[in-house]
């Protein structure tokens, strides 16, 4: 008996063993989901657009779609940091949202997603998203830039507001810090140790000046909104965290509480 105890503990130690192995060296392929595009490709959207490819090292091209509103007076800008999946494609539905309030709204594709190119790190997302808001302020002050981030984006934006000023910060379905979110994925293992990208957006929240606004779908599974909520310490007394009932993960934009909040926010 007591061997065949022996014998399962072993194996049951040397299968969480492997598999720990395999969370931390396979975690890129985990949180980042990438869809590349050819040089080549030409995007196809159904509203007026722009695209821009920005040399950023040897290595590197930084590829930036500027979605524009109909109408020639432009309000501002909104750099829209998106999520894990894909690339700009996924995410240009969302676009009329932001320009029908004439705002023109920038979308950046992270390194090896879409047609930018690069190694992904943490700071490598930090140092583009420094090179997009300069971009951004070569056309429009401060007051008129928005800043948004969705998802695995909202760690991003939250770090650049940290150390830029905009006119506000909207995030939809946050996470508390990447890692943080990693451990409850994998609560067996001592997750946010192994973990190479740490994302902290509760620490960058302490310093950013903007209004904050997060949107957070009560049924959201992949985030869950006890992470916004584990960030509303961290909020100013103005700032928000507005649930949309009922919402998942990626269809937030389709229900109203949202589209109001939003609308308030774009026409102001």
């Amino acid at each position: 008996m007591k061997k065949k105890i022996f014998f399962w503990a072993r194996i049951i130690i040397i299968v969480y063993c492997l598999i720990g192995i395999l969370i931390y060296y396979f975690q890129e392929k985990l949180i980042f989901h990438p869809e590349i595009l050819a040089k080549n490709h030409q995007f196809n959207f159904p509203f007026a657009f722009k695209e821009v490819n920005i040399p950023y090292n040897e290595q590197s091209t930084i590829n930036i779609v500027q979605f524009l509103p109909a109408d020639s007076v432009v309000k501002g800008v909104v750099l829209y940091f998106h999520g894990n999946g894909q690339n700009i494609s996924k995410y240009a539905p969302h676009a009329p949202l932001f320009t029908k309030n004439n705002y023109e709204v920038w979308m950046i594709d992270y390194p090896g997603y879409g047609k930018s190119t690069g190694e992904l790190t943490e700071k490598t997302l930090y140092d583009w998203a420094m090179v997009f808001y300069k971009l951004a302020r070569a056309r429009f002050p401060k007051d008129k830039i928005i800043l948004y981030g969705r998802s695995l984006g909202t760690g991003i934006a939250s770090q650049l507001a940290s150390v830029r000023d905009c006119k506000a910060v909207l995030l939809e379905a946050p996470y508390y810090s990447l890692a943080s979110l990693a451990a409850t994925k994998a609560p067996i293992y001592p997750v946010i140790q192994m973990m190479r990208y740490e994302f902290p957006t509760w620490k960058y929240l302490q310093e950013v000046t903007a209004p904050v606004i997060i949107f957070h779908g009560t049924n959201d599974e992949l985030i869950p909104i006890s992470q916004s909520k584990r960030l509303k310490p961290f909020l100013k007394k103005n700032d928000e965290l507005i649930p949309v009932e009922n919402a998942g993960h990626n269809n937030v934009m389709y229900y109203e509480s949202y589209a109001k909040k939003l609308d308030s926010i774009l026409q102001h």
